[in-house]
């Protein structure tokens, strides 16, 4: 009867309190262990192709659009030339018909993201990059919170918070460390082109996931694909023309394009996925890692200085994700998403549906009893 009436009274607390209990091994599920090793499959791949840049540019070459230009041609070849073998309203003419100019803008926004990030290190530290790109998150968040109708709860703000925490002790091993590179030539130039970076990040992320989780991610890929080639093989021929001249080919300069297309392309085809596990914002919390890893990689490739704060840094940062990820964001819109890439039924409930349940039955329950109590 005590252990009843203390139940009772602590449903009640909860309430009042306006916080959500969740049973352990509701949050802990093999559906969170999924998101997080493949959050970090990412930022490993990520590493790959900035390990491969920094060799490129150890070889005195600094061909960005070039770079991008072969994995946007990677996607056009895969997922473009499957759009174009489909039949009916899924056909490449019917979407272009359609909704062209959704995928311009889209393919556009990635493109130049890409593009002035790299930009900007020609006139700002790595400092103010590493600080600034962060921007994409908040940024991430308002957009999803105006049109995709994304709610967060206090746990995920925390959570953003942690994982930022995490990042300044990054940056502030790197300043121990003596690794403050980049120019200083426009400081205030190279810190605009970053906040448009991650302003064009975040756009292009939003409709990456509206895209795969209300149509395909074949679609959003073969689109990508089309119009990205386009966009980056226009910039690529204004821009960089005389670079790619001057680039003395040989096996390893070839080996290195490779690296970094694959890595790219591998990055662009398994993003979607786990972007509609999960969310954008999800995602690129879990891409806050990758400059650690990179730096790892520095450490032994590169001999970068070692230094505790990055061990540190990785830790906060997962502990970060792991909060962000264990409570469920609820969504205003329905998603109608089709399963043409899914081979799992529709109709199964996932672990993420079923922890959001839980959730919103467990608040009803304690609703119900502490207006008993009372």
């Amino acid at each position: 009867m005590e252990g009843h009436e203390e139940e009772r009274l602590c449903g009640k607390f909860r309430v009042a309190c306006g916080l959500y209990s969740y049973n352990l091994r509701d949050v802990f599920t093999w559906h969170l262990l999924k998101t997080i090793i493949m959050g970090q499959v990412l930022s490993l791949l990520i590493c790959g192709t900035a390990v491969s840049c920094q060799y490129l540019a150890n070889a005195k070459v600094e061909t960005p659009m070039l770079q991008s230009f072969l994995n946007y041609a990677l996607l056009l070849l895969v997922y473009t030339t499957m759009l174009c073998t489909r039949k009916g309203d899924r056909n490449i003419l019917q979407i272009l018909k359609t909704k062209w100019w959704k995928y311009l803008v889209m393919g556009l926004a990635d493109v130049e993201a890409n593009y002035t990030v790299v930009k900007a290190y020609q006139f700002t530290t790595l400092t103010s990059i590493q600080l600034l790109d962060c921007f994409v998150i908040p940024v991430l968040m308002v957009l999803s919170w105006f049109f995709l109708k994304t709610r967060y709860k206090l746990v995920h703000f925390v959570a953003v918070g942690v994982c930022l925490l995490g990042v300044g002790a990054m940056v502030g091993a790197d300043i121990l460390a003596g690794r403050d590179q980049g120019s200083t030539s426009d400081v205030v130039l190279g810190d605009g082109l970053v906040l448009l970076s991650a302003l064009l990040y975040a756009v292009s992320n939003v409709c990456q996931e509206y895209t795969v989780k209300n149509l395909s991610r074949v679609e959003f890929l073969g689109m990508m694909g089309l119009f990205g080639t386009l966009i980056s093989g226009v910039q690529l021929a204004a821009l960089e023309t005389q670079a790619v001249a001057a680039i003395k080919w040989d096996f390893h300069i070839s080996m290195l394009f490779v690296v970094y297309a694959l890595c790219m392309y591998a990055l662009y085809s398994f993003m979607p996925v786990v972007v509609k596990m999960t969310s954008a914002t999800a995602v690129n919390l879990s891409l806050l890692t990758a400059d650690l890893f990179s730096l790892f990689c520095g450490i032994f490739l590169f001999h970068y200085t070692f230094s505790t704060l990055y061990i540190i840094s990785f830790v906060v940062i997962t502990v970060g994700f792991v909060m962000f990820n264990a409570v469920p964001t609820y969504s205003v819109l329905p998603e109608s998403g089709s399963n043409e890439d899914d081979p799992t039924d529709a109709s199964a409930e996932s672990p993420l549906d079923h922890l959001l349940s839980v959730g919103r039955d467990t608040e009803r329950t304690e609703t119900v009893t502490a207006l008993a109590a009372l």
